[in-house]
């Protein structure tokens, strides 16, 4: 039996991002740039290549949801009264160069986020800063892997009509 436990402290930062369209608009336009992982086809692939390309075609903007949750409709009957949807998001293509040095790194991805209307009805966007999760594991595979989850979250935040946080460093101009 091993006794090879270790307790790591890291840094993280909670993004909060004002989107332009209405709570339902977002989700419809959120679900549109991130498809629903396949995984019925994804199990069915014969080799690793053949996952990476199934990839490319399912994440055209690079994520895809593994995981929906309405949370407005879970907090029926309570005293809450946000509109608001979980997602767990990201690409197990990219995610597979972080798992290949420690498996742990999977905590972090996928990528929970949380779409919901504040209450004065304006959208937000909520999600903590991949790079700065992914950096406490002192590896630079892992490392990289989570500023390309920055620039490729940054990206997205601007299709949806954002300010991409200057925190996500190489953030494309809002359109």
């Amino acid at each position: 039996m091993t006794t090879d436990s270790r307790f790591i402290d890291h840094s993280a930062r909670r993004l909060v991002v004002a989107l332009p369209r209405l709570y339902d608009e977002t989700i419809e336009e959120y679900e549109t740039l991130v498809p629903e992982a396949d995984l019925h086809r994804f199990y069915q692939m014969a080799s690793w290549h053949a996952v990476q390309e199934l990839a490319e075609i399912n994440a055209p903007q690079g994520f895809m949801r593994y995981y929906r949750s309405d949370l407005t409709a879970l907090m029926a009957g309570s005293t809450s009264l946000w509109k608001a949807t979980q997602y767990f998001m990201g690409n197990h293509t990219i995610a597979e160069r972080m798992f290949h040095y420690d498996p742990s790194a999977m905590l972090h991805a996928p990528l929970p986020i949380v779409l919901y209307a504040d209450p004065d009805g304006d959208t937000k966007l909520a999600v903590d800063q991949p790079s700065l999760l992914l950096a406490g594991y002192d590896d630079p595979h892992i490392a990289e892997v989570g500023r390309e989850f920055d620039v490729l979250l940054a990206e997205l935040i601007t299709r949806l009509g954002g300010d991409a946080p200057p925190q996500l460093g190489d953030a494309p101009p809002s359109a």
